[in-house]
């Protein structure tokens, strides 16, 4: 799959107030899905564009796109970064990691145990910059050029 262009968005981010004395100021972004202000962190950067690109691009309903959610792996609670349903059932999870991080072996095996409770047919890694993807066929894995359409 390799890089994509993003769609121009128009995000809104500000600086929180902060509660405590001392505290720093973090930058937030509106998150449209969630409908609440998110701390900023390069992985949230990279996660609210692939979002934007999924959405505007891809054309995937909004409505049918979880952020963050836990899951639980064996005794261990996990939260995914993005997964797509498709007629109620997990169709495609998405592993969004900063820019300055590689995608490795290590992002594979996380999504692997995500796989394994969520059973989805797509598995996507990015960095904003370099994103992998492969379908899941009779226990296989096909590399994928691109999103698959949302049909």
């Amino acid at each position: 799959m390799n890089s994509f262009n993003y769609p121009s968005y128009p995000f809104k981010i500000r600086k929180n107030e902060t509660k405590n004395a001392g505290e720093q100021a973090k930058d937030e972004i509106f998150d449209p899905f969630r409908k609440r202000w998110i701390v900023l962190t390069p992985e949230e950067w990279v996660r609210q564009n692939i979002l934007q690109y999924l959405n505007q691009e891809a054309q995937y309903p909004a409505a049918l796109i979880a952020i963050e959610k836990a899951i639980q792996l064996g005794e261990l609670t996990k939260r995914f970064d993005i997964v797509v349903y498709k007629q109620e059932k997990p169709w495609m999870i998405i592993e969004c990691k900063e820019a300055n991080v590689a995608i490795s072996d290590k992002t594979i095996a996380q999504l692997y145990q995500y796989q394994q409770v969520l059973e989805a047919e797509y598995l996507i890694a990015t960095n904003g910059h370099t994103t992998i993807g492969a379908q899941i066929k009779t226990g296989k894995l096909h590399p994928l050029q691109n999103f698959p359409a949302y049909l």
